[in-house]
């Protein structure tokens, strides 16, 4: 049974995230999902410490018996997977990050270590993503799954709890509570 490796900065983590790791175990048929916190991520500022979005995320998942989060050392997927030699893994990402895959660090290298399962969802054109897989050489190594569109950003969580704003319904309960309890994102980026 294949693997599923879900990775990102988590900065919240939200219900969009869940969704997509619920929406991928279903529809792929995964036995088990690995949350991968990135510590350090090269593409993006993260405005909360590394451990505290591990235990966000932690508390995020849950609710998913499948999924194990763990904290990720490395600031690229590649150098990740390089690391893990995962067997038989599919690493998940939504249409809108799959049409930059190409300009990932040797996207090549990352298809060799692992399938793409990729969300399919209103908001990233059918061209572009149809662009995006013609880029790569390997297109048997990636796969389309569908899954609904779940309207929720990281960056609107923060500015919503910047601004006193609820986020009932974009994070998870026991997130909402834990980001209140610590304060998390109060001030305006």
């Amino acid at each position: 049974m294949a693997v599923g490796i879900l990775g990102g900065v988590f900065d919240p983590p939200h219900v969009g995230h869940v969704a997509l790791a619920r929406a991928a175990l279903d529809r792929l048929g995964l036995e088990r999902l690995l949350v991968l916190v990135v510590a350090d991520p090269g593409h993006k500022l993260a405005t909360t410490p590394a451990e505290t979005r591990l235990e966000l995320t932690r508390l995020a998942f849950a609710d998913v018996p499948e999924a194990t989060v763990e904290l990720d050392d490395h600031a690229r997927t590649v150098d990740s997977l390089e690391a893990r030699k995962p067997e038989n893994a599919v690493f998940i990402l939504g249409a809108d990050e799959f049409v930059g895959f190409s300009g990932w660090k040797r996207p090549e290298r990352v298809l060799e270590l692992a399938r793409l399962a990729v969300a399919t969802r209103p908001g990233t054109s059918d061209e572009r993503v149809r662009e995006a897989r013609a880029r790569l050489a390997a297109t048997d190594r990636v796969v389309f799954f569908e899954m609904r569109a779940v309207p929720v950003s990281s960056s609107e969580i923060r500015e919503r709890v910047a601004l006193s704003e609820s986020i009932d319904g974009l994070v998870p309960p026991r997130v909402a509570s834990e980001i209140a309890r610590l304060g998390l994102y109060a001030s305006a980026e």
